[in-house]
C-alpha cells in the first residue's frame, strides 16, 4: 500500500478550449511518466468546469495546460478560478505559445509557471516537482 506522501505526483494534463494541437501535451505526458509521475490525461477541449472534476475525481496534485490558440490569458485563469472556487487550491502550469510579456499576468492570476514551447525535460519535472512540493507534496 501506498501512502498520500510516497505515491508519485499525479499529475492532469490537458488542453482547455477548442485548441486541437495535441502533440506537444502527448510530449509533455510521457517525460512525465518517464519521470516518475502518475499522468492523468484529459486530453483535448476541456473547460475549466472538467478540469475541475477530473481534478477531483482523480486526486489530481498538479494541473498541466497546453495553449497554443492565444487563449491563455482567459483559460488559465479561469481554470485557476474553477478550482478554487470548488475549494481546491491545487497548482496550474501552463506551457505552450505564450508571450513573455503575458508571463506576469498568468501569474499574478494564480498560475504557478509557465513554460515555452520546447522546454526541456527536466524544466518541465523540476516545475511540476516544485509546484506539488508548494501545494503541500513533498516528494
Amino acid at each position: 500500500m501506498t501512502t498520500a506522501s510516497t505515491r508519485p505526483i499525479r499529475v492532469l494534463v490537458a488542453k482547455v478550449g477548442l485548441d486541437g494541437h495535441d502533440r506537444g501535451l502527448r510530449i509533455v505526458a510521457r517525460i512525465l511518466r518517464d519521470g516518475g509521475c502518475e499522468v492523468v490525461y484529459g486530453g483535448l477541449r476541456q473547460t475549466p468546469e472538467t478540469i475541475t472534476a477530473t481534478v477531483i475525481e482523480e486526486d489530481v496534485d498538479v494541473v498541466g495546460l497546453s495553449m497554443h490558440n492565444g487563449a491563455h490569458l482567459t483559460l488559465g485563469p479561469a481554470v485557476v478560478d474553477a478550482l478554487r472556487r470548488a475549494g481546491l487550491s491545487t497548482p496550474v502550469i501552463l506551457g505552450g505559445i505564450v508571450p513573455e510579456v503575458d508571463v506576469g499576468r498568468l501569474k499574478d492570476a494564480g498560475v504557478v509557471a509557465v513554460l515555452g514551447p520546447g522546454a526541456p525535460g527536466d524544466e518541465v519535472l523540476e516545475a511540476v516537482r516544485s509546484a506539488a512540493g508548494s501545494a503541500g507534496r513533498d516528494d
